[in-house]
């Protein structure tokens, strides 16, 4: 609680270094994917994803915050914990859902769908190795970097003009990096899944008042891809007989379900710490 006639104490960066981190982080996972495919896709992408969060980490240290709590790494209770997990499998089959009817109305270049086949028999793992390091690279390492650029940084920065400025601009940033190439030609049919999670894992954050809860839900929701798509071909399935039906139960389904673990933790007893004042985090 700040004191009367005082100003309220800063706990997030500018919007504007904000999003330079972004841009730089974003430029550097680009390039160095690349050339670290020499040590394989699932090495190359775990670089990726630490090098997209790392000029955001470098500015909150920077900027004379401590990082747990420019971060907002403030611990949960086991409720709040359970809670976020649960809601990241019901982001998860909301947005399988959404992607299912995407494939219906907006059918994605043939070449995306190639790629798309070849990345998932890649990464499909042929022993527990390289399962752990599937589960890695494609769930937990994604997780903790996404989550301290996006939640961690971005949104408490932009909601210094409101938590809906945070919550719609760190949204519309992670789908951004979600814009796929193939060849030289920009595919953007994963941006509306992809906003569309970044909501859900933004709401969590602002809910619960911690990034840890938005980085559990990203985890679990990244893991249950791993084992209904990489390890059951469910991707190539949906990619071959999309099913409006099917979609559209998840996506009302998973919704609502959502919604219901959101309600849940509203509640006065969520047992994380609260943010400061209303705009900052």
């Amino acid at each position: 609680m700040v004191a009367s006639g005082s100003a309220p104490r800063r706990t997030a960066v500018h919007p504007l270094l904000a999003l330079a981190a972004f841009v730089v982080g974003y430029a550097a996972m680009m390039m160095s994917v690349g050339p670290m495919m020499v040590h394989g896709l699932r090495p190359a992408l775990m670089t990726g994803e630490a090098v997209l969060a790392l000029p955001a980490v470098a500015l909150v240290a920077l900027s004379g915050l401590p990082l747990a709590e420019g971060l907002a790494l403030r611990p949960v209770s086991a409720r709040t914990a359970a809670l976020a997990a649960v809601a990241g499998a019901t982001l998860w089959a909301a947005s399988l859902g959404l992607m299912n009817l995407q494939f219906v109305v907006w059918r994605p270049p043939t070449d995306f769908l190639d790629s798309f086949r070849r990345l998932h028999e890649i990464l499909r793992p042929r022993s527990v190795g390289e399962g752990l390091l599937s589960v890695a690279a494609i769930a937990i390492v994604p997780a903790l970097c996404e989550e301290t650029l996006f939640r961690g940084v971005i949104l408490p920065s932009f909601a210094r003009a409101g938590d809906a400025v945070g919550l719609l601009g760190s949204a519309a940033l992670f789908a951004i990096i979600h814009i796929d190439a193939v060849g030289t030609t920009p595919v953007f049919y994963r941006l509306p899944f992809a906003f569309a999670v970044g909501l859900g894992l933004g709401a969590l954050r602002l809910l619960t008042g911690s990034l840890l809860a938005s980085m559990l839900a990203h985890a679990v929701l990244n893991t249950t891809t791993f084992l209904t798509v990489f390890l059951t071909g469910a991707a190539s399935q949906a990619v071959d007989e999309p099913d409006a039906i099917s979609g559209t139960v998840l996506f009302l389904a998973g919704g609502a379900a959502t919604a219901w673990m959101f309600r849940r933790l509203r509640g006065p007893s969520v047992g994380s710490v609260v943010d400061g004042p209303p705009g900052h985090a």
